[in-house]
């Protein structure tokens, strides 16, 4: 929360980063910062004094958020993979592709198509009947972990939850392959001294913190699916790490490993010291 705080001041104050590439940064800042409110808090209450219960309403709630901003952080992965892409791959034109125009519409297609697509996933658990115990095994309310304490079928919950994260989150991810392997194959063709090493250092950090991202996912669902084969607090665990972890690393990998933006920091401590 802190070094995504930092980051979005420094971005804000400093005139030198209001460009495209930084914007998109805040904007994956802004959806680390509301996936660690929605789910740390409530773990670290039931953590820390044992308070677990939750009303119905703020489980569907924090189990909206949770799908939808996590599809919005691996849309904005994509979109900041073009925008490597475009800078490394076609760097006399990124100025007239990478737009603050482009920035807007990225950003409009991240929220509506995540918004619209994540809807049926809270409405089709809220809709199902819920008879028995009402403990979930869990500490967040995710959505399998919720239906699996309806008295229903929960078939449809199921198509549709692996349907969607893997249309949105696998596009996503195949975007991303194809933009890091153009770049990889463009940084390989540099004759210039340090070039290449500068830009596998940039972009290699990028793409294992994307790789991270969806590898932690992907284990998390697989262990959902083999449920009766892994230790039920596996699920658990890596569904926190997958919210903790990359917002942590995030602002350091993006931002302070970045130049211009430690620059920027420097500044603003001199100018408040």
């Amino acid at each position: 929360m802190g070094a995504n705080t930092i980051l979005l001041i420094t971005i804000h104050l400093e005139a030198s980063l209001h460009q495209p590439m930084y914007y998109l940064l805040s904007l994956l800042s802004l959806l680390d910062m509301v996936l660690c409110l929605t789910v740390i808090p409530k773990v670290l209450v039931i953590f820390w004094f044992d308070l677990r219960p939750i009303s119905f309403s703020a489980c569907f709630l924090q189990m909206y958020i949770m799908n939808c901003f996590l599809a919005m952080e691996s849309c904005t992965f994509m979109v900041m993979a073009y925008d490597r892409y475009v800078a490394i791959c076609h760097p006399l034109r990124y100025s007239s592709i990478i737009t603050d125009q482009f920035v807007v519409k990225a950003a409009i297609f991240i929220l509506a198509r995540n918004v619209l697509l994540t809807v049926p996933i809270p409405i089709l658990s809220a809709q199902l009947y819920y008879c028995g115990r009402n403990v979930i095994e869990n500490c967040i309310c995710a959505n399998m972990s919720v239906s699996r304490l309806s008295c229903d079928d929960v078939t449809i919950n199921r198509i549709y939850q692996f349907a969607g994260g893997w249309t949105l989150l696998g596009s996503d991810l195949i975007l991303i392959f194809l933009s890091y392997t153009l770049i990889l194959r463009a940084v390989l063709r540099l004759k210039a001294e340090g070039a290449v090493a500068k830009a596998l250092s940039t972009c290699g950090s990028h793409f294992i913190l994307i790789l991270f991202f969806s590898t932690i996912l992907l284990v998390f669902v697989l262990t959902h699916v083999a449920k009766k084969k892994v230790s039920p607090d596996v699920p658990i665990l890596l569904n926190v790490l997958h919210h903790v972890i990359p917002a942590a690393l995030n602002p350091i990998v993006y931002g302070v490993r970045t130049q211009e933006i430690k620059q920027g920091i420097q500044r603003l401590l001199k100018k408040g010291w």
